[in-house]
């Protein structure tokens, strides 16, 4: 197993980025949230899995070992592979996931592109005891750190849009859908702005 890659970001594409390993550049398959997170020629660090088929060698990295786990547990469940484990972890938080399983909540697991409530269902009876849950932080409103949009275009907003397009949505609804979310949490995050329009794009499919 490829438990992690370090190097530098030769190229991002839309659902991929290239690092250079040993001279060898490597194709990284990940979530919008991580490759808005890297930069074409500084150095990165993913944590990584290699999934092997009969006719391709394929790898996923992760922010971090935790979205990894997270991605392998997923695809012990049956009808879920690695594209759709993907997807879930794009859209859903780790911990927000966990609770999510932990809960029985399925309207938060359909709002995942391509899960319907009987693969929600079955998720929840097959990985509700495989997760551990950490009780609720008490937090103050509005604590998260954001990361400002400007009335209008802009350079996060931008980079969103263009993640959603590449992972095949088409450029009006995800302009409309980051657009939403901005509208409503004009501070978010690029990686909230991510999962959130992902969310409301499920929903509507």
């Amino acid at each position: 197993m490829i438990a992690s890659v370090r190097g530098p970001v030769l190229e991002i594409g839309l659902d991929h980025a290239v690092v250079e390993v040993g001279g060898v550049g490597l194709a990284v398959f990940c979530t919008p949230a991580t490759l808005a997170g890297l930069r074409r020629g500084t150095e990165a660090r993913l944590s990584t899995t290699l999934i092997v088929r009969e006719e391709s060698l394929t790898l996923f990295g992760f922010a971090d070992a935790d979205e990894r786990e997270l991605f392998l547990l997923l695809q012990t469940v049956s009808g879920i592979g690695p594209r759709l484990a993907l997807a879930t972890i794009a859209v859903l938080e780790p911990e927000v996931l966990r609770r999510a399983l932990h809960d029985g909540d399925l309207a938060t697991l359909t709002r995942i592109p391509g899960v319907g409530k009987k693969s929600a269902e079955r998720l929840v009876v097959e990985l509700r005891d495989k997760v551990v849950v950490a009780p609720a932080p008490v937090t103050a409103a509005g604590a998260a750190l954001p990361v400002t949009a400007g009335n209008g275009a802009s350079p996060v907003r931008d980079q969103v849009v263009e993640a959603l397009v590449g992972l095949g949505f088409t450029l009006k609804p995800a302009e409309q859908a980051v657009d939403a979310v901005l509208a409503d949490k004009p501070g978010a995050e690029a990686s909230q702005l991510l999962r959130a329009a992902l969310a409301g794009l499920g929903r509507s499919r």
